[in-house]
């Protein structure tokens, strides 16, 4: 079974980044173009991974990490912050908020799917 990621993101050159490098590494990919079709994106597929930024439209992306991680359904969704925001204010908000991983753009791309894979497979070796 491949692992899902929902990529929330407004900018259509990192969608497409995210997408490529994602499903190279074997990952299934859905893309939400802002905060409130990433919940909804949620309510219809529970996805293993969400890559959040935090400047979308309709619904932020702390407002879209207390959503995920309020809801005990959803509590066991991994969340990372992927944002040009880089204040060590942002990076703790979103860690209260129960984000697993923060990355400032620019980013590696490796290292992005490296920490992906990471953290699917941590949940996997628990439910071992």
């Amino acid at each position: 079974m491949a692992y899902s990621v929902l990529v929330a993101e407004d900018e259509p050159n990192i969608v497409l980044s995210l997408q490529f490098i994602m499903k190279k590494a074997g990952l299934n990919v859905r893309v939400a173009e802002n905060g409130a079709q990433a919940v909804r994106e949620i309510e219809i597929e529970k996805p293993d991974v969400v890559l959040l930024d935090i400047m979308l439209p309709k619904q932020d992306g702390f407002s879209v990490c207390e959503t995920i991680k309020s809801n005990a359904e959803w509590a066991d969704i991994k969340v990372i912050m992927l944002t040009a925001k880089s204040r060590d204010e942002d990076r703790q908000r979103a860690m209260d908020l129960g984000a697993d991983d923060y990355i400032t753009k620019p980013f590696s791309t490796r290292e992005l799917v490296d920490r992906v894979l990471e953290l699917v497979n941590e949940d996997r070796i628990a439910d071992a």
